[in-house]
C-alpha cells in the first residue's frame, strides 16, 4: 500500500474545516490537520498578491490522489486552488496502517 499526503489552502479557516470534514465524511482521506493564520505571498493577476489563508493538510491512500483532488475543486471558492500530492515514504507503521482502515479506495 502506498500513501500520500494532500497539501491544500483554502481561504480561510472555515472554508479549510467545510472542505475537511466532506473528506473525512466521505472516506477519501483518513484525517485532515487545518493549520490558520498561513500568509501566502504568490504571483497572480500580474501582481505580486499577500493573503492570509488556512493550510490544509490530508492524508491518504495513493489511489485516491485524483478522487480528493477533483473533491477539493468541486469545494473551494478559488478558481485556482493549490491542491498538491507528496508521497509518504515512511513513518509510524501503525498510523499508516489506520488510514488505510479508515480510507476508502475510490474506483478511478
Amino acid at each position: 500500500m502506498s500513501y500520500s499526503l494532500i497539501y491544500a489552502t483554502a481561504a480561510n479557516r472555515d472554508q479549510a474545516l467545510e472542505i475537511a470534514r466532506k473528506l473525512v465524511e466521505e472516506r477519501l482521506v483518513a484525517c485532515v490537520n487545518v493549520i490558520d493564520g498561513a500568509t501566502s505571498v504568490y504571483w497572480w493577476e500580474g501582481k505580486v498578491q499577500e493573503e492570509r489563508e488556512a493550510l490544509l493538510l490530508a492524508k491518504t491512500i495513493s489511489a485516491n490522489v485524483s478522487a480528493v483532488t477533483r473533491r477539493i475543486l468541486e469545494l473551494h471558492s478559488y478558481s485556482t486552488p493549490c491542491v498538491t500530492a507528496l508521497p509518504i515514504s515512511g513513518g509510524n507503521l501503525g498510523f499508516l496502517e489506520w488510514v488505510s482502515s479508515e480510507t476508502v479506495a475510490v474506483k478511478q
